[in-house]
């Protein structure tokens, strides 16, 4: 799944106006965040923690991963933790029989950051490119 794939505005069905995502401020901060977040998952990889670096990204109070970028300390609106596709094994997000198929879907690293987006909704898994330059 795509960031974009996100980020249109949840339809009310009583004809409210649409309100807009706040996967939209997501975005932002992750251009903002995007080379810090890359050198941690360049570091994970290289020190043998996983070939899988997963980012944790939410509004709230989350105990999964380690913090790498502090909403609250850095004046954005989202929260990045640092985590591994083996955490996310060991503490049941990602089932041990759908690991093989969460490694073939998995983008390469180098190129994009691989996230679970948390919202009030729900979450999911969202593979975002870093930006060029």
């Amino acid at each position: 799944m795509e960031l974009q794939d996100l980020f249109g505005a949840q339809a009310d069905g009583d004809g409210q106006p649409k309100r807009e995502s706040p996967l939209k401020s997501l975005k932002a901060d992750l251009d903002f965040y995007g080379e810090s977040i890359k050198e941690t998952a360049v570091e994970i990889m290289a020190e043998g923690l996983s070939a899988y670096p997963i980012f944790v990204a939410h509004q709230h109070r989350v105990s999964l991963g380690e913090v790498i970028l502090d909403k609250d300390e850095l004046g954005t609106e989202w929260s990045i933790h640092a985590s591994t596709l083996e955490e996310f094994v060991d503490r049941g997000i990602i089932n041990e029989d759908r690991k093989a198929l969460f490694i073939k879907q998995y983008k390469k690293p180098e190129d994009f950051m691989c996230l679970f987006v948390i919202v009030p909704e729900g979450a999911n898994f969202v593979f975002y490119p870093y930006r060029k330059g």
